[in-house]
């Protein structure tokens, strides 16, 4: 029995084989950090952007970059297709033209068969939306929006710079174009319950959302939030209190939403803590063998969650 609905699944039921995404660089910025809104940046965030933000400091190229990711991917998982993946700040934060070169530059590459685009819900407009959408007839289109949590208090204590009825917007504008929605949410933000944390699994069920990545905060050295943790004022989850809010969150997600991820990728030189949250593969046996142990599963409480007549197993 499949416990919740995974991405790799999800892409071999499409495409019959193993599909790889590809981080990239696009060379971008973000509101919260160049004045517009903020100069400092959310918590958490480390100035470099998550996951790939040293590539476009090597002077790598979008083909070189996509060439280097695919290359790898197909030595190391077999993959001959790939997702080229702009995920470092805000990939819809540039003038229409800039992306559209952007994208363009990345889908021309041999074995591309899906885009998905990482950025922020106030960094969306229609038109943008509408350029995503006209690669949709050659391409699988992904849409990944920050929310990381439906608590306003807690979007302004961590200086998000938008609130949650921004990311409602943003999705539901995206839905009106067909575009596929992957929220991104984390678990353990400062201040925030159990009961919080569950309350946004409650928001993202009642908005058009049909992926979702969830992971651990971690803290990353020379953050704001390093200094919280320096101060005592802040501490990390236990991988045991992680896996089990992990496992309550699935069961309150619809079934059809694909998870796209239930771990993070943190920098692994520059982390500061909780060092546990570098064993992305025993993580994930943890919440694989906490579903079992519960015998439970994705969405099994939605129904009931939602206000309804219990949950289902498909």
């Amino acid at each position: 029995m499949k416990r919740y609905r995974d991405f790799n699944s999800y892409l071999k039921e499409i495409f019959g084989e193993r599909v790889q995404k590809i981080p990239l660089d696009a060379g971008l910025t973000c509101p919260n950090r160049d004045g517009t809104l903020s100069r400092g940046g959310c918590l958490y965030c480390d100035g470099r952007g998550s996951g790939t933000g040293a590539l476009i400091h090597q002077g790598l190229s979008i083909h070189e970059q996509m060439t280097r990711g695919s290359e790898f991917a197909a030595k190391r998982y077999g993959a001959k297709k790939f997702i080229a993946y702009f995920q470092s700040f805000s990939n819809t934060y540039a003038p229409l033209d800039t992306l559209k070169d952007l994208y363009d530059r990345a889908l021309i590459h041999p074995g591309v068969v899906g885009l998905s685009v990482g950025t922020r819900p106030d960094c969306v407009q229609p038109e943008i939306l509408s350029l995503l959408g006209s690669y949709q007839k050659r391409f699988l289109v992904w849409l990944e929006l920050g929310l990381q949590s439906s608590h306003d208090a807690t979007l302004l204590r961590i200086n998000r710079g938008h609130d949650a009825a921004c990311f409602d917007r943003a999705a539901a504008m995206a839905d009106a174009y067909d575009l596929n929605v992957c929220a991104h949410v984390i678990l353990g933000l400062p201040g925030e319950t159990r009961t919080m944390m569950i309350e946004t699994a409650r928001h993202l069920s009642s908005v058009p959302v049909k992926g979702l990545k969830v992971h651990a905060l971690y803290v990353v050295q020379g953050t704001a939030l390093e200094a919280m943790c320096e101060k005592g004022l802040y501490r990390c989850l236990t991988r045991e209190d992680y896996v089990e809010l992990v496992v309550d969150f699935l069961e309150r997600i619809p079934p059809h939403v694909v998870i796209q991820r239930l771990t993070g990728d943190p920098p692994e030189l520059e982390l500061h803590a909780p060092q546990w949250v570098k064993d992305k593969g025993m993580n994930l046996q943890c919440i694989r063998k906490r579903l079992e142990e519960r015998d439970t599963w994705q969405g099994k409480e939605y129904r009931t969650f939602m206000g309804g007549h219990g949950g289902s197993a498909s």
